[in-house]
């Protein structure tokens, strides 16, 4: 068994910052890479930045130069800090995590944390 919880979100005006953790925890042999998506209201789930386990790390076109993607290997968690954040921003965030397990590599996600970026 495998769990992924969020944890960070929040009500930030335009311009704020936050910052989302989330953390794996379970039967994981290895992680290979841990991301964040969002989902907005009506909208399909995009991918906003994801990490490997070696620390490469990819970003969508919308949030480059403004939210920084990390992680804790020996925590198997990992951060999403937000910067200069905009409407277009709200939606909720999802952690996911592909891990290495005993039925081979397997996607986890968490239950999602609403980020609102309103004034």
């Amino acid at each position: 068994q495998v769990h992924v919880v969020e944890s960070g979100g929040g009500l930030v005006q335009p311009g704020g910052s936050l910052r989302v953790s989330c953390a794996a925890s379970g039967s994981i042999d290895s992680i290979y890479y841990m991301g964040w998506y969002r989902q907005a209201p009506g909208k399909q789930r995009e991918l906003v930045a994801i990490i490997t386990s070696g620390g490469s790390t990819n970003y969508a076109d919308s949030v480059k130069g403004r939210f920084t993607i990390s992680r804790d290997n020996a925590k198997n968690t990992v951060y999403l800090q937000m910067n200069s954040l905009k409407p277009e921003d709200t939606a909720v965030y999802y952690c996911n995590t592909v891990a290495a397990t005993a039925r081979g590599p397997q996607s986890y996600w968490g239950q999602g944390t609403q980020v609102t970026v309103s004034s």
